[in-house]
């Protein structure tokens, strides 16, 4: 099985993908570190400040190609990270996506607000954030409407965090 786990920024998905490890024993990618090593190793022109769409259109491609692989090989893994488009979906055949499951992690306005200090507080809870000082709550709010926006535009499943951070390891 391939469990994506797809979401804004600051919204726990690493957490949830150590979680899940922890539970299933199913590896994980994440995302930022392949970018971070492609940066780093100097295969791309991208920055870490670049623009995510550009980020996503140079990532899925290759994230595609590695959950295709795992699928033909029987491997379970757990993928996350924000540069998985809404229209994940598209990028596979019939036959790839019954083995896929995806969930973007999404909090309301609500609980933004009601618990912006924690969100700040527990950001570096399973990776240290080099800055997050960029990171303010009219834009956690924007990032996080606009993806449920976008989970309803494309029938993707999500999972939204209104009263309390509860997130379900069972998939």
């Amino acid at each position: 099985m391939i469990i994506l786990i797809a979401g804004a920024s600051h919204t726990g998905k690493t957490a949830l993908a150590q979680r899940l490890l922890e539970k299933h024993k199913y590896p994980y990618l994440s995302i930022d570190h392949l970018k971070m090593g492609l940066i780093r190793s100097k295969n791309t022109a991208l920055t870490p400040m670049s623009d995510d769409k550009a980020l996503t259109a140079y990532l899925w491609p290759i994230v595609r190609e590695i959950i295709k692989t795992a699928i033909e090989n029987n491997q379970n893994l757990i993928v996350e990270g924000c540069y998985i488009p809404f229209d994940w979906a598209k990028s596979f055949e019939e036959s790839y996506l019954k083995y896929i499951k995806y969930r973007c992690l999404i909090m309301s306005s609500a609980y933004i607000q009601a618990h912006y200090d924690d969100i700040k507080k527990y950001a570096n809870t399973a990776e240290k954030r080099i800055t997050d000082s960029d990171c303010s709550m009219e834009d956690l709010i924007y990032d996080n409407a606009r993806s449920l926006e976008m989970c309803r535009l494309y029938n993707a499943d999500y999972i939204l965090i209104d009263n309390d951070y509860n997130v379900n390891t069972d998939f």
